[in-house]
């Protein structure tokens, strides 16, 4: 059952039967409203580490050892929330993907306390925490000896011989794929349904399970984001030049299938830039972006982003003299910004192929008849197209290796040609 489908007699059946080796309780004792004094951070990145080294598991904090609900004082859970956010980024490496959820439970007098679910997926890495490697053992955290935990670096290490979006993704079953977005995919008269997704790399064997692969749940679930909580694009358009949340006009995020996130993302920076338009021998629109550009710059940050990084999603700044894209992740294999023209090395094939392949173009203007373009021009066109429209050259920027950013400068409008 899903973690958040549980009612609250599953929570306190759960409690009943104590920790096991995929469930831990954790009594929470706040120095004030916002610094949490128990349990120490050093320790309770151990645990996480070991649930996300093993196969996976629940903390539960607000219950002690003795199971009984002690709870979170109401106005201390944005705390402990950005505590356990701190902790899993700072304290474990790599840093750590949980999901939490607050419910609320009786205590022993039957008054509702707060309480917060921790869930930790098994990991595609293995972490290390402040005091070592370790995994769940039973109901206990076990610090790895050399030879279990060089066998775990082997196992794991599997997915640096396999691209990141083939990895089989852990608790996913093939039937949390949409089966509508399925159909894209799927022949009448090629085969067996789950032999056809194997082949195109959107499930993956995972100990003999099959289970949805990066790829698959990128491009076939509703909602990424509940396996890949960073795999959406974050989009925001400013009236001014800076990023000032006075000047903000409009915002949204959109979490679903990597092809709706293409377009919603697309057709924001469309509805959201200004096209003024002059009636001299008949009306004559002057945009100030090519969508052509802009369809390709938001093609490549989703298909070329590193879904591996954890903390990171797609930012779209449209300001009023310039769009802004930062996709995560360091270029791939030995790309620079100053050969990015002169060569095409996907990151993500599987994702480049399956759009190149299976994703026709709404919209015939935009010079192409599927998302991705096999011959790898996506770059040229958006520098040719932006600099002809604009007069300056798009600027790709490494920064820190571990974002690539774009910067299209908007076209100058006829009413700023003419101040001018």
């Amino acid at each position: 059952m899903n973690k958040s489908q549980m009612t609250m007699d599953d929570w306190l059946k759960r409690i009943r039967l104590g920790e096991d080796s995929t469930l831990e309780f954790k009594r929470v004792i706040m120095r004030s409203p916002t610094k949490v004094d128990a349990p120490h951070s050093d320790s309770l990145a151990d645990e996480l580490a070991a649930m996300a080294n093993a196969n996976g598991g629940t903390l539960m904090l607000g219950v002690d050892d003795s199971k009984a609900v002690i709870g979170i004082a109401y106005d201390a859970l944005d705390a402990v929330e950005k505590w356990l956010a701190e902790l899993c980024q700072n304290k474990i490496n790599p840093p750590l993907d949980i999901m939490t959820q607050h419910i609320e439970l009786p205590d022993s007098a039957g008054q509702l306390r707060p309480v917060i679910i921790v869930q930790v997926l098994r990991s595609l890495m293995v972490h290390k925490s402040p005091n070592g490697y370790f995994k769940r053992v039973a109901h206990a955290k076990r610090e790895m000896k050399p030879e279990v935990l060089a066998r775990l670096f082997q196992q794991r290490s599997q997915s640096r011989l396999i691209r990141f979006e083939e990895l089989a993704v852990p608790n996913t079953q093939l039937d949390d794929a949409d089966a509508l977005l399925m159909r894209n995919f799927l022949k009448a008269n090629e085969g067996d349904p789950v032999l056809q997704m194997r082949r195109l790399h959107l499930s993956a064997d995972d100990e003999g399970e099959s289970r949805l692969s990066v790829a698959g749940v990128l491009l076939c679930t509703l909602k990424p984001t509940q396996w890949f909580y960073s795999a959406y694009i974050q989009a925001v358009a400013y009236s001014g030049l800076s990023n000032d949340p006075q000047d903000q006009v409009d915002a949204k995020d959109f979490e679903g299938p990597l092809d709706r996130q293409i377009w919603d993302a697309f057709d924001f920076v469309r509805l959201n830039m200004k096209v003024p338009a002059r009636k001299v021998l008949g009306r004559i629109d002057y945009p100030q972006y090519s969508l052509r550009a802009v369809f390709e710059a938001v093609v490549n940050a989703v298909v070329h982003r590193d879904y591996s990084v954890s903390n990171g999603r797609i930012r779209l700044h449209l300001f009023a003299d310039r769009l802004e894209i930062y996709s995560p992740g360091a270029l791939p294999n030995s790309m620079t910004v100053e050969t990015m023209q002169m060569m095409s090395m996907p990151r993500n094939e599987v994702l480049s192929s399956l759009f190149s392949r299976y994703y026709p173009v709404r919209d015939s203007g935009l010079g192409r008849e599927y998302l991705m373009d096999r011959r790898g021009s996506g770059v040229d066109v958006i520098i040719a197209e932006s600099e002809k429209l604009s007069g300056k050259k798009p600027v790709y920027e490494n920064i820190a290796d571990m974002e690539l950013k774009l910067t299209i400068y908007a076209a100058r409008l006829p009413d700023e040609e003419h101040d001018a």
